[in-house]
């Protein structure tokens, strides 16, 4: 990569210049950060130590949902706050395109995950008696594999392309982390077809992935007609937690990626809402108010006790 470009390492702005503005900013979002990484840990914690819920598929992607956050909000968090700390802020070319492959890998696995849990929900509300042998441990594990495979081949053919421009200018990046339209803004040639392969890539599959959950959420809940009362609120009550959940990370890309590759100052707290916020929200929607992973966390908080105390 070195061989195409001049640049060797880009110089970020970060959210502000202002020295007294960043202590405040690095003390929000370490402490966000912090709660997000161990909010979805005890998730993860709680879900793989209960055998029920681990057995359970909704709770199987939930445990891997909170993994991928965890993930998602790592590969960008913590070089941005510690970036907060420096006069210069600075990153390698190599570090930039990395930082740009993980981070799609990440968030192209969490979206093809949401939708493999907005099927288990169609299955089990629409077809209740054929749940067990539909959705069984190997379709589970299959369905986690393809969205690993979706997300990594995704940011490969990004990161393919936008590797191999040519960066012999400026490199001066007016963000907090290396993004794609930024990059692209500082390539010393045209970049109307990487452009155009970004916006195909990245925003068309978000717009059409997300245009198919909410159809399939649709059908749900066209078929709760038939239902009881309380079945329709319990569906409705978990469904509707999958849909913010999918609106929160969708929109936002959407936005970033599915639009002609110009970069505007909002897009900063666009990054930040899908990268930082989404993650810290998703336990508290998903499993903080659901009665069966609170009393798998009081179950694990008494074990860790009583082993504590026979210590």
């Amino acid at each position: 990569m070195q061989n195409q470009s001049f640049v060797t390492e880009f110089i970020l702005l970060g959210l502000s210049q202002n020295p007294e503005v960043q202590k405040i900013i690095f003390v929000v979002f370490l402490v966000v950060y912090c709660a997000t990484v161990s909010g979805n840990l005890l998730i993860v914690v709680t879900i793989l130590s209960s055998p029920a819920l681990l057995g359970c598929p909704m709770y199987f992607f939930l445990a891997v949902l909170s993994f991928l956050d965890v993930c998602v909000s790592s590969a960008i968090a913590p070089k941005m706050i510690f970036d907060l700390l420096r006069e210069k802020k600075t990153i390698s070319f190599v570090g930039c395109m990395a930082q740009v492959f993980v981070g799609h890998v990440f968030v192209g696995t969490e979206m093809i995950v949401l939708s493999a849990m907005a099927y288990d929900r169609y299955v089990a509300i629409c077809k209740p008696l054929h749940y067990s042998s539909i959705m069984n441990a190997r379709l589970c594990c299959i369905l986690i594999g393809v969205a690993w495979m979706g997300g990594i081949l995704h940011s490969i053919v990004q990161i393919a392309f936008t590797s191999q421009l040519p960066f012999c200018g400026p490199n001066v990046i007016d963000h907090f982390t290396c993004d794609l339209f930024p990059l692209l803004k500082l390539a010393c040639t045209d970049t109307y077809v990487v452009g155009l392969l970004v916006v195909t890539n990245s925003g068309f599959l978000c717009i059409l992935i997300f245009s198919m959950l909410l159809v399939s959420y649709g059908v749900i809940l066209f078929s709760l007609r038939s239902h009881s009362s309380e079945g329709q609120k319990k569906a409705l009550s978990t469904s509707g937690s999958h849909v913010a959940v999918v609106v929160m990370l969708f929109v936002p890309c959407i936005y970033e990626y599915a639009r002609p590759p110009i970069v505007f100052s909002f897009d900063k707290m666009v990054e930040i809402f899908y990268t930082m916020v989404t993650p810290l929200l998703n336990p508290i929607i998903y499993t903080f108010r659901n009665k069966e992973v609170k009393n798998a966390m009081t179950k694990l908080r008494k074990r860790l006790t009583a082993m504590s105390d026979r210590k």
